[in-house]
């Protein structure tokens, strides 16, 4: 957890314990559980909110996955449509030197 092992936090639980005494723990628990639940429920509220807007604005996930993959494979073909002769002679270059030179070692 945090990376804090059980021994660090049993000295972090003794150092609570020494600073604000035994009658105050529980009381500083109970007070950062409850900080924390309302934490929770905010950013779950945050979550509900953004998500009604997105269905509101008629996009749901499948849609943008949709949206995203379309978008992604006319990237795809312009990049093939622009640079697959480029590749396709670079690749045939690197395999005629490979076959006169062989692969390139480095020597100690």
């Amino acid at each position: 957890m945090f990376g804090i092992g059980g021994g660090e936090l049993v000295f972090i639980m003794f150092i609570v314990l020494m600073l604000f005494g035994a009658d105050k723990v529980p009381e500083i628990a109970r007070t950062l559980g409850k900080t924390i639940a309302q934490v929770k429920n905010a950013t779950n509220d945050i979550k509900s909110e953004i998500h009604k807007g997105i269905e509101d604005n008629g996009l749901d996930a499948k849609s943008l996955t949709d949206m995203s993959g379309s978008i992604n494979s006319k990237i795809n073909k312009a990049t093939e449509d622009v640079l697959g002769d480029t590749v396709t002679q670079a690749n045939k270059i690197k395999e005629d030197i490979e076959d006169v030179s062989g692969p390139v070692k480095r020597q100690m």
